[in-house]
This record gives structure tokens, sequence and C-alpha cells, in this order.
């Protein structure tokens, strides 16, 4: 089995064909996918999670008020930020 790594080079030195290419962007959609109904099934309303902001390069917390298929709304109070599902990591309760 190949390394991420190795991958990586692989497709930065043009080794792939655009079949091969259509190939990988498929793989990596469906892996994608995957991941968001992974962590969508593990989310319930009210759970505390974290996600970096790519608005503000910072992590932010929040709990979920919504769960939709690809998006979960979290309220951070700082507002509500529809983030979408496989950048969420549940974090434990503040005690």
């Amino acid at each position: 089995m190949m390394t991420t790594a190795q991958i990586c080079r692989i497709i930065e030195h043009g080794q792939l064909n655009d079949q091969d290419l259509n190939s990988v962007i498929t793989a990596v959609k469906y892996a994608r996918r995957h991941l968001q109904r992974k962590v969508t099934s593990s989310l319930m309303v009210g759970d505390n999670v974290e996600f970096a902001s790519s608005k503000t390069g910072r992590v932010m917390r929040g709990h979920v008020t919504k769960i939709a298929v690809k998006y979960v709304t979290v309220n951070t109070g700082l507002g509500m930020w529809r983030v979408p599902a496989n950048m969420l990591a549940k974090v434990p309760e503040a005690a």
C-alpha cells in the first residue's frame, strides 16, 4: 500500500493520465462523503464541537443546533456557523 506522501508525489510529478486523475478525484469525493456521514451520525443536537475557522484561522467552539445532510449549524456564542461536518470534532463538556 502506498503512503499519502507517495501518492502526492506521483500526482505532483504528472505521472498520471487524465483517467487516473479522475479515478483519484472520485476516490477522494467518496472518502469525504463517507467521513461526513460518519461525523453527522455521531453528532446530536446539543453536542459540544470545535472547528478551525477558515475566515479567522482560530479554533472555534460551540454547540450543535442543527444537523443537515452535509452541514452542521453550530452556535459559538459569537454567532451561528454553518460548518461542513467533516471539519467538526466533538469536545468533552467543560466541567
